[in-house]
């Protein structure tokens, strides 16, 4: 699978689904509370970077104001999931509620767990109280996310399903050949997959109208209310010879504000859409352009290795508008409302100084179509490789004009540097103790990177490996 595989727990309150993020996680992500319904949000964490695990708010009554039905739930979570998780509690007898859980999820025909959780405690019930369920023995488990007892069997099975889904969703794509063949020779005669591009960002913040413009169609309803776009959209087109995916997804809103059901699987699929795609494009309101979450959107693109777009939407209304407006410092000379914005972008997204930012409107359709331009630049840059002996004279440059500092007094000694992926490209960093290379060099390695192979729109990533095994490898 292109993306990473989404796996979700499921299942009523107080069964347990935060403590097993957290102890999957290795971290405390979701907050855990002896009180029923403490999860009112899908909190979502990337699991030894093979799939996301999210966590969902337990089902409580259909009539709650504050919950969404039982139906809804499971319903998201079947066609929003690749793997389901039927949490219980292991120290009580299930009940009608259990049972259509168990039910409607095998349904799906899609891989279902259950997990009998708090097996730690001494009133644990046979395992033969629970296969009534209907869920294969192979994939019932006992576990405690308070002591982590069966969490590492948990996982050795669920990565056996994932190994499978994997099997089953790969597409044969014909390789470049490195020997000098025909396909090298002629890259037009390679087969390209088609370039994925998901348009990412707030509600309302313009990403159905931009995906209309995009396609030249109206493919996706465009409201003002907020949140009108619950899945992901698709549409295809084609610039110059290859054939691009558009995604138009949900909005994502603050934790806390998010509404119960669709919403919460709006979220995951969202996420899983960052991961399918080749790159993203982030838009951002121009007339609301701080915001924390349009930072931690970023954060998750880049961590995500894909490509990015800060796009600026509705830049239409900039045109009467004075900077004063919006950032309120006083115009100088012939600045503009836009090139204000642009300036604060910058210094907001000073951790993405290789994305370009594109001002649109899709109302005129300004610079629409340079969207597409640059989704081509940036794919190019995605799969840039670049020759080991040019490397390393980077490498050596950075050295003798900046020489390494390591902590607590030590020298680390770069030796040789090697390129071992592309989309995005990843550099291998050998040498003597550069488990304590300081934070600030590194930085210092990839600007050196940069002056030569921009690499726009993409992330670079490195890892530092010693030889003397001082320092796990950085990524």
């Amino acid at each position: 699978m292109k993306r990473l595989p989404i796996v979700a727990l499921i299942g009523q309150t107080n069964a347990g689904k935060s403590s097993i993020l957290n102890r999957m996680a290795h971290k405390n992500i979701a907050i855990v509370a002896r009180e029923e319904g403490t999860t009112r949000d899908n909190v979502v964490a990337t699991i030894d970077d093979s799939f996301i695990l999210a966590d969902t708010a337990g089902l409580k009554d259909p009539n709650d104001d504050f919950e969404a039905s039982i139906q809804e739930q499971i319903q998201d979570a079947i066609e929003s999931a690749d793997v389901i998780l039927v949490t219980l509690d292991s120290s009580k007898y299930f009940n009608h509620r259990d049972a259509k859980i168990a039910k409607d999820a095998l349904r799906s025909q899609k891989p279902v767990f259950l997990l009998l959780n708090k097996c730690d405690l001494a009133e644990s019930l046979p395992i033969e109280e629970f296969r009534a369920l209907g869920i294969s023995p192979e994939r019932i488990y006992y576990i405690s996310a308070t002591t982590g007892q069966g969490v590492a069997s948990l996982k050795e099975g669920l990565s056996g399903s994932l190994r499978e889904l994997r099997s089953a969703a790969a597409q044969v794509i014909v390789p470049v050949p490195r020997d000098g063949g025909p396909a090298e020779r002629d890259p037009k005669k390679a087969i390209k997959p088609s370039l994925k591009v998901a348009l990412i960002g707030r509600p309302n913040v313009g990403k159905s109208s931009l995906f209309n413009a995009l396609g030249r169609k109206q493919q996706a309803i465009v409201s003002s209310r907020q949140g009108t776009t619950r899945d992901v959209n698709r549409v295809q087109v084609k610039y110059k010879g290859r054939e691009l995916e558009i995604l138009d997804t949900a909005g994502l809103r603050k934790p806390g504000k998010r509404e119960v059901g669709i919403e919460k699987f709006s979220a995951i699929r969202t996420l899983a859409a960052i991961e399918e795609s080749d790159i993203c494009c982030l838009l951002v309101d121009s007339t609301e352009p701080h915001s924390k979450l349009d930072q931690s959107l970023a954060g998750q693109i880049v961590e995500a290795g894909k490509g990015i777009i800060m796009v600026v939407t509705k830049s239409d209304l900039l045109e009467n508008a004075e900077p004063t407006n919006y950032f309120g410092e006083e115009n100088v000379g012939n600045r503009t409302a836009a090139d204000f914005l642009i300036d604060q972008l910058e210094k907001d997204y000073d951790f993405l100084p290789y994305a370009p930012v594109v001002l649109t409107s899709s109302e005129t359709g300004e610079n629409v179509t340079q969207l597409f331009e640059l989704a081509l630049q940036i794919d190019e840059a995605r799969h840039t490789e670049i020759r080991t002996a040019d490397l390393n004279k980077i490498l050596n440059e950075a050295i003798v004009s900046h020489p390494p500092a390591g902590l607590k007094n030590t020298r680390p000694k770069p030796k040789y540097i090697v390129q071992t992926d592309i989309c995005p490209p990843w550099f291998v960093v050998h040498g003597h103790d550069l488990g304590l290379l300081h934070w600030s060099w590194k930085r210092f390695l990839e600007r050196k990177v940069r002056e030569k192979y921009p690499f726009i729109g993409t992330p670079i990533k490195f890892s530092y490996r010693s030889d003397n095994n001082r320092g796990e490898v950085d990524k």
